[in-house]
């Protein structure tokens, strides 16, 4: 190309684009203001056929206003759009399919609403583009899925567009810094608008368009686990966890994923990790949200410091209270981001620790099952040993199995599943469901959560399986060990279950030191919603559906 027609060509076409949609939705806006009367009519006007619009909606902040609204558009008007959203978690996210106004998504998760993900998935009204890990969906919102519109939420506005998001800032910056440098659209619903701020977590000159919400956005209580729920058997699995991998591989920097699995551990530390001397040994510092378990740990003093994707109901006036513990602005209120808890439980931390629907015999796992399309969240970006690390660790390190001059530590990746899931369903399968949903759905690789090579310890109610010591026949042996009755377990060959305990690679709860029969609820820090509140001094404010008194 000569540089008569370089000179020709326009590089400023998005900038133009843009310019049009603004002019087009000024009709409904008083400056930056948008009417709430005229929301659906603004986003006809700013929205084209075809276009990539980001919807703020992970598993627990919601920008529910614009997605009702999204949802009441004119399909002749505005139709085929591509869905880009981490979570979906609301009815009208799923009429947006329905009704022809969005075609493809990528997506996250999508756990309240998997079943019905399927059947119109099964039914041909919605494309998958792929299902992410978390900021692996935002990475490609910064390449190639660069939004034309994002709809995104806070809590205050001023009349210039900044933005206070408070404890729930989450993805927020994320999705608005990757529409606002392409020229993409912003609007934000907030739940004031206000003269001023408490501070200023996204300047004006990123947002294009404020409007007022008819209600406060909508936050999922996602974390918090009712201590009553917690039984015998995940209480003994917290105890094998606690002495067979966080005391014997010294892990002090962790993240837990959400259950009850993982809050059972997080109220034995007061009780049974006292008993076993390891406060200041182990789980020092995570990257979590505030779970109301953890609580009696903090108070009790286990834990330094919290480093949060979000925030949790209820839990505000706790953390405006423990700032040495939580990361706070001056304001005093929170500040969580998602994509940076997401890389801190990526390359931060020593451990992830989580549950799954399914594992085959190679400790493959996936919670997208036949019927469900549950997706996966951030359990794909922590759970796996990301090899760009470079700084040791006491755990790290303590995984190394090579002695050679040029080694490498890994991270620990651990799965706790019961063998069996409520109604007798086997969690241990010959083969995930995933692998005939891919198949059906013209996916080019199954949608397997985490990889059975990521994996380094698989925790059952039978015992540990220390999967990272080993691998082929004697992984697959290692699993079955663990994996009781089912029809994989059923395939363990006594000899080689006693010597693979033996060597260290299986351990029973004798093995390790545990007693079953002290595993009981007992031993639990806090019973109750109310022993937790009790635990914070009465700042902790459980949502309603919580409250047992």
């Amino acid at each position: 190309m000569s540089a008569v027609d370089g000179a020709r060509q326009s590089w400023a076409t998005l900038p133009a684009r843009k310019a049009l949609r603004i002019a087009r939705a000024s009709a409904y806006a008083d400056g930056r203001i948008l009417r709430s009367d005229r929301i659906v009519e603004a986003l006809e006007a700013l929205i084209e056929p075809g276009d990539r619009v980001a919807l703020e909606g992970n598993n627990q902040k919601q920008a529910d206003f614009l997605s009702r609204s999204l949802a009441m558009v004119d399909p002749a008007k505005v139709h085929g759009i591509n869905l880009l959203i981490s979570t979906l978690g609301r009815r009208e996210h799923l009429d947006l399919f329905e009704r022809g106004i969005a075609r493809r998504v990528d997506f996250s998760f999508a756990g309240p609403q998997s079943l019905r993900m399927a059947q119109l998935l099964e039914d041909d009204k919605l494309e998958i583009g792929a299902i992410y890990t978390y900021i692996e969906l935002y990475a490609r919102m910064f390449v190639d899925l660069t939004p034309q519109i994002a709809l995104v939420c806070a809590e205050q506005a001023d009349a210039e567009g900044n933005l206070y998001t408070g404890a729930n800032t989450e993805d927020t910056p994320t999705i608005v810094e990757a529409a606002a440098f392409r020229h993409g659209v912003v609007i934000v619903q907030v739940n004031e608008i206000v003269d001023k701020l408490p501070r200023v977590d996204i300047p004006g000159s990123w947002v294009d368009f404020v409007v007022k919400a008819d209600r406060p956005y909508a936050v999922e209580p996602l974390f918090t686990r009712d201590p009553r729920h917690i039984g015998d058997l995940q209480i003994l699995m917290g105890m094998m966890v606690i002495r067979g991998i966080y005391e014997r591989h010294g892990v002090t920097a962790l993240n837990h994923g959400i259950g009850f699995d993982t809050a059972a551990i997080e109220l034995l530390l007061p009780t049974y990790g006292e008993k076993l001397g390891l406060k200041g040994k182990i789980c020092r510092n995570w990257a979590l949200n505030p779970h109301p378990t953890l609580i009696p740990a903090i108070e009790s003093g286990w834990v330094e410091s919290v480093h949060c994707f979000g925030s949790e109901v209820g839990m505000g006036e706790y953390i405006r209270a423990r700032p040495d513990i939580f990361f706070v602005g001056r304001d005093g209120s929170m500040r969580s981001n998602r994509v940076f808890c997401q890389l801190a439980g990526q390359y931060g931390v020593d451990l992830f620790i989580g549950s799954t629907l399914q594992m085959d015999r190679d400790g493959n796992s996936s919670t997208v099952t036949l019927g469900r399309l549950a997706g996966f969240g951030g359990a794909p970006n922590m759970g796996h040993d990301p090899r760009g690390r470079r700084h040791a660790s006491e755990a790290w390190l303590s995984l190394m199995t090579s002695t050679e001059p040029v080694a490498r530590g890994r991270k620990l990746v651990v799965q706790t599943v019961e063998t069996f899931k409520a109604g007798g369903i086997p969690t241990f399968v010959e083969t995930l469901d995933a692998v005939e949903v891919g198949r059906k759905s013209g996916m080019p690789i199954a949608p397997v959560m985490i990889y059975g090579d990521d994996v380094s310890h698989v925790v059952t109610e039978e015992g540990i399986a220390y999967l990272y010591k080993v691998d082929g026949e004697e992984r697959r042996a290692a699993i079955a060990a663990v994996a009781g009755a089912t029809e994989i377990g059923q395939t363990a060959k006594p000899k080689v279950t006693a010597d693979l305990r033996a060597r260290g690679i299986v351990a029973y709860p004798e093995d390790l030191g545990v007693s079953p029969l002290e595993a009981s609820r007992s031993l639990l820090a806090a019973r109750s919603i109310d022993d937790l509140v009790t635990w914070s001094g009465g700042l902790y404010d459980p949502p309603a559906r919580f409250r047992s008194w």
